[in-house]
């Protein structure tokens, strides 16, 4: 026990460092918008409203940095598969999760700035995502196999609140976070995250009885079923985060409203998406 105390210092110590020159990209070169008020409750009250809702990235200050950048990308390829799986999981998930942002960003530089959407890379038969250039853990891989064979893989790490820590360089995404992940404040970072994108209610909002959500709800709908905390239904976890959803003025929710949603008496309705690159205006 007296070795796994002394241990644990020492992979915290090099996470940090591994993941510290993406931080200090992500901290430069993203750009929080959309500032919630104190009015806004839960929002506020995890410190969101000095971030914004929102982020658009300064795609052309990540192109100036492309140096930069494929060292740290170069670092996350030689973490081999035997050194992650001696991660606890919140350690190999932050990794996970960061990979996937840098190796997207780095995908969307390749275009950048002929591009209006990641959907403009690839061809009619292909895709963004299944193109297999991010070397991680020993092997190519595609950005959906990052996502979906390892961060959603079944009975790993069963969190749906990566859905909005991963991004997908879209206006219609959750914010891509202005610094890295990092395993020892992980539950945080996306406790976070998620009351982030529910706040926003150009995103997720509530108008008459019904909810209108990010489509990102029906595409992975079976991750928010999942036994979770408090909650194994969509709407239970859209429940779970009733303080951080609002009516499309703004007004917060109340108890009703909440329980309105718990019990499925609110109608559920899935917002289109918006694919437009966000880049900083």
């Amino acid at each position: 026990m007296g070795a796994l105390l002394l241990v644990m210092p020492v992979v915290a110590h090099a996470e940090a460092s591994l993941h510290q020159p993406f931080s200090a990209m992500l901290a430069k070169y993203v750009v929080p918008i959309n500032p919630v008020t104190s009015a806004d409750g839960d929002a506020a009250s995890q410190g969101i409203s000095s971030k914004g809702t929102s982020t658009q990235v300064n795609y052309a200050g990540f192109k100036s940095s492309q140096t930069e950048l494929a060292a740290y990308l170069k670092s996350l390829s030689t973490v081999s598969q035997d050194t992650f799986d001696r991660w606890d999981k919140n350690t190999q998930l932050a990794f996970l999760i960061n990979a996937y942002n840098a190796y997207t960003i780095d995908l969307i530089l390749t275009r950048y700035p002929d591009l209006t959407s990641i959907r403009d890379i690839g061809g009619f038969f292909s895709s963004p995502w299944k193109q297999e250039f991010a070397v991680l853990l020993g092997k190519k891989r595609s950005l959906d196999d990052i996502e979906h064979g390892l961060i959603r893989e079944k009975g790993v790490y069963n969190e749906p609140r990566i859905h909005f820590a991963v991004n997908c360089a879209s206006i219609g995404c959750p914010a891509l976070r202005e610094e890295a992940y990092v395993g020892a404040k992980l539950d945080e970072q996306l406790e976070q995250q998620t009351v982030r994108f529910l706040s926003d209610n150009s995103r997720n909002y509530y108008e008459g009885n019904t909810l209108h959500i990010s489509k990102i709800f029906s595409w992975y709908k079976e991750d928010f079923e999942m036994k979770w905390r408090d909650s194994s239904s969509l709407n239970g976890f859209l429940a779970h985060y009733g303080s951080a959803l609002s009516f499309n003025d703004g007004k917060s929710l109340d108890n009703d409203d909440i329980k309105a949603i718990m019990s499925g008496n609110s109608e559920i309705e899935f917002l289109d998406y918006n694919w437009a690159l966000n880049d900083q205006e």
